[in-house]
């Protein structure tokens, strides 16, 4: 079984091209800056991992992910090799083809980082998708189309907690 499943960060806006021919079909490629769960001294925090995203699941990332967004992917790991036409020596390429993006964060959470770190990103762009749009072409596996609400006046579906749990006879479990 072939089976990869991320959660990053995107390092820069999704590179879009079509395909040519009679019906073009949509190309997105990204890296994904991924935490690594423990590190040694003086190596890197994260592993910077290229995806590729095509038709739909591609279109909804041209339109609604961009720099800095969390992400999780879902995909299959893809090895191809390339022969250097100068050296001669073969080269090994390893990326995701993603089967779903779908989003890892509230549209405010990301909002509400980029005005901190001034990225100049802008607020008043609408990127809500419209309703029944998810990022996987069979809707299999994908959020409901409520999941995709991210105004900024919500609060991510979290709630405060009004009462105190004193003793363990408390819990439900």
């Amino acid at each position: 079984m072939n089976k990869v499943i991320l959660l990053g960060r995107l390092t820069k806006d999704p590179e879009i091209r079509y395909s040519q021919g009679a019906e073009p079909v949509c190309i997105a490629r990204f890296t994904l800056a991924v935490n690594r769960r423990f590190k040694k001294e003086g190596e890197p925090d994260a592993d910077f991992i290229n995806c590729t995203a095509f038709r739909r699941t591609a279109e909804f990332m041209e339109r609604y992910m961009k720099k800095g967004m969390m992400a999780s992917v879902c995909g299959s790991l893809r090895i191809t090799t390339s022969d250097d036409p100068t050296t001669g020596q073969r080269k090994w390429f390893t990326d995701v083809n993603c089967d779903e993006v779908d989003f890892a964060e509230s549209r405010a959470a990301y909002e509400a980082r980029m005005a901190r770190e001034g990225s100049g990103y802008d607020a008043s762009a609408n990127t809500t998708p419209p309703s029944g749009f998810g990022s996987s072409p069979s809707g299999f596996g994908s959020a409901p189309s409520s999941a995709y609400n991210l105004a900024p006046t919500q609060d991510a579906g979290f709630q405060a907690i009004t009462q105190s749990i004193d003793e363990d006879d408390d819990l439900p479990f």
